[in-house]
């Protein structure tokens, strides 16, 4: 496996093998995105378990901002906010067309938002977990590379609550209340109230319409939760949620910086409202039966000046366009699941409904050719999933466990458009895994697993060759190998791995300029790629020296290509290259700091690796390391914090593209979008 050297990262992870006694022991994690909520060393896997505190200490506002701590997580930055999403090298780019495929599922409180996940806000989050690796026996089709996790503070009977007030650079304010208790006095139903909003600049600079705010950010999140119990085996749990993102969308510039020229910059807009409801009966026959339902309804806008200019910056040439996409999005689910002590049975059912309206408008003249455009695009996505699904768990003795999982997918879709294509393809699918795991002592655990996870087949929309609308399903057989161990009276905690993904008819999105001349005229075509492997490491490492500090190191290592590539014109230079977004290492790492006196200090730096920004052209990113930093004061009933993120202001590209978008002669460039620059600022919060 190729590994990059760096002498600071073998420095760093070398730093914490110097072990000292231990005051206190790391907590027990339990996971509970999967269908048993077990802890983490009963399960034979990969996953990243982020809690409460961590979430408060490391991130602002959004779930993008943890995406780097995570081994092996990256995000697609097309788009104002994180919603795509790669895990292992796994998944989208960009926006979606025709019918919604995603590769990592995306649940926040049961309700699903895979590839619309910019309502990841942060406030009054209870944990956040993400499981690597092909989830086919849990969520099936949409967790080909896998799955994330989040949920929101759970109600209980003790009076609490929290109120929130801050403000930072790129004139950023903010506020959250939230509050919860019992409703009554058997303490039977409790709940969780919690309101949030957060407006800020979005960091760019429009010189020509002289304003800050083109990319601003303007984010509410509202979330209620419910729970009664009518007995010690009944318990019903009521999620509801209204997030409105108002985001600007003004993220690339011709020079590929933070100074804008758009005339009529866009936004990438998402208001939603979505609700679950699980059932939990832990005595039903021999087993315990759990009932979940969800459902959601989103509003989307994206839209985008396309030529990120104006009439000054093409002058003499005319040169205006704008693109706009309008989504209505419509989900519900139910899932029903049976569980004995060994057993696990299963039912789930899914409809979604998808319309979209793309309008591209704009007018070219150079004095020798002329165009003007208006298009409108219309189109319908209805599918229904229905899935059967069992998994088994055995001790085999007292430091055993066998864990088998199936899961048997149908999934019919109905499709049409304003350009009279009319798709209806229904297909049948499966996957799931084979793990067995065992503990050495009471310290060591060893897990070995064998999964396939799919991807259902699709079509391509608009203009493309009639051998190449329609594209095959995709599976994703993975061999995975770790270990979950203790060390040093519990004060220092390992998880590890290594596995190899074998991607079988891997579908890869391409995209290429119908019109030269013309920024919105750009085809994409999903295909099939015949074989694609990932070989990987990963490892976490926690260690609480003493009761005052705390230290961790985050490690993810990638290598993957294209191995069998057809002999397609748009894909024979991609044999033997990398997969895009799939950098070769990831690195998280920190030191934090809580005195007695509630006083504290946290110290975060993560580094990640150069990177393909597309499988069309062969550009990279640079690799680039980032720095955030929090100190303050907390007490039982106060905190205040002064925080910085990006301390070193570094520059780094989240999303990049390469065409030609300058007249006259649409030389092929590469134009970057930039993440955050740094930002300081302070949080105060009250908790009662």
């Amino acid at each position: 496996m190729r590994i990059n050297s760096r002498p600071w990262l073998v420095a760093t992870l070398l730093s914490i093998s110097l072990p000292v006694v231990a005051e206190e022991v790391i907590d027990e994690i339990v996971v509970t995105a999967d269908f048993r909520e077990r802890p983490l060393t009963e399960i034979p896997s990969s996953v990243s378990v982020m809690s409460a505190d961590l979430i408060k200490e490391t991130a602002v506002q959004h779930f993008e901002e943890l995406v780097n701590q995570v081994p092996n997580l990256n995000w697609s930055g097309d788009g104002h906010r994180a919603r795509y999403f790669q895990i292992r090298g796994v998944g989208e780019l960009e926006q979606y067309q025709g019918a919604p495929n995603p590769s990592v599922g995306f649940l926040i409180d049961d309700i699903d938002f895979s590839g619309i996940g910019s309502v990841a806000t942060l406030f009054d989050m209870q944990s956040v977990e993400v499981l690597r690796g092909s989830q086919g026996s849990r969520y099936g089709a949409n967790a080909l590379g896998g799955l994330i996790y989040i949920r929101s503070t759970e109600p209980a009977a003790k009076s609490d609550g929290r109120l929130q007030i801050g403000a930072g650079g790129d004139d950023a304010l903010f506020w959250g209340a939230a509050v919860g208790g019992a409703l009554d006095e058997r303490e039977t139903a409790t709940f969780r109230l919690s309101a949030h909003q957060h407006q800020s600049n979005g960091f760019r600079n429009n010189s020509y319409l002289n304003r800050e705010d083109t990319n601003g950010r303007d984010e509410t999140s509202i979330r209620a939760r419910l729970r009664f119990e009518t007995g010690a085996a009944f318990s019903a749990n009521v999620a509801l949620m209204y997030s409105d993102i108002d985001n600007g969308y003004d993220g690339f510039s011709l020079d590929n910086s933070y100074a804008m020229l758009s005339d009529k910059p866009g936004k990438d807009a998402q208001e939603s409202v979505g609700g679950s409801l699980r059932l939990d009966w832990d005595d039903f026959g021999n087993g315990s039966l759990t009932s979940i339902t969800s459902a959601a309804n989103s509003d989307i806008e994206y839209s985008f000046d396309a030529d990120w200019g104006n009439d000054d910056s093409w002058a003499p040439v005319i040169y205006d366009y704008i693109s706009l996409r309008e989504r209505e999005r419509r989900s519900i689910s139910q899932e029903v699941r049976y569980a004995t002590e060994d057993w696990l049975f299963g039912l789930y059912a899914l409809r979604l409904t998808d319309a979209l309206v793309t309008l591209d408008q704009g007018e070219y003249d150079d004095s020798f050719f002329a165009d003007t455009l208006d298009y409108r695009f219309d189109s319908d996505y209805e599918a229904t999933n229905v899935a059967a699904f069992a998994q088994y768990n055995k001790a085999l003795d007292a430091a055993t466990r066998l864990s088998a999982g199936l899961r048997i997918e149908q999934r019919t879709t109905e499709y049409s458009d304003s350009e009279a294509l009319f798709a209806d393809p229904s297909e049948t699918l499966w996957g799931g895994e084979l793990g067995i795991s065992h503990d050495f002592s009471d310290k060591l655990t060893a897990y070995s697993s064998i999964s396939k996870g799919y991807k259902a087949s699709g079509f391509n929309l608009g203009t493309v060759p009639d051998d190449k609308r329609f594209f095959g399903d995709e599976a994703l057989w993975a061999v995975e190998i770790g270990v979950k161990t203790l060390f040093f009276d519990d004060a220092l905690s390992m998880n590890a791995s290594v596995f190899h993904n074998r991607r079988v008819d891997q579908q890869v999105r391409t995209s290429f300029q119908i019109v030269q001349g013309d920024p919105t005229s750009f085809g994409f075509a999903t295909i099939n790629i015949d074989e694609a492997r990932t070989l990987g490491f990963e490892a976490e490492l926690n260690w609480v020296p003493h009761r005052d500090w705390e230290v961790y190191v985050n490690l993810g290592l990638l290598d993957t290509s294209f191995e069998k590539v057809p002999p397609i014109p748009e894909l024979t230079a991609l044999a033997g290259r990398g997969q895009a977004h799939a950098p070769g290492y990831t690195l998280a790492a920190g030191v934090s700091y809580k005195s007695e006196s509630g006083m504290f200090v946290r110290f975060d730096a993560t580094a990640k690796d150069a990177f393909y920004f597309d499988v069309s052209h062969d550009q990279k990113s640079r690799s680039f390391a980032l720095a955030n930093m929090r100190l303050g004061y907390e007490s039982e009933r106060w905190l205040a914090a002064l925080w910085v993120r990006n301390l070193f202001d570094r520059e780094y590209a989240v999303r990049g593209f390469y065409f030609g978008n300058e007249p006259p002669d649409f030389a092929n460039m590469l134009y970057t979008r930039l993440g955050d620059p740094r930002q300081a600022g302070i949080t105060i919060e009250r908790r009662f």
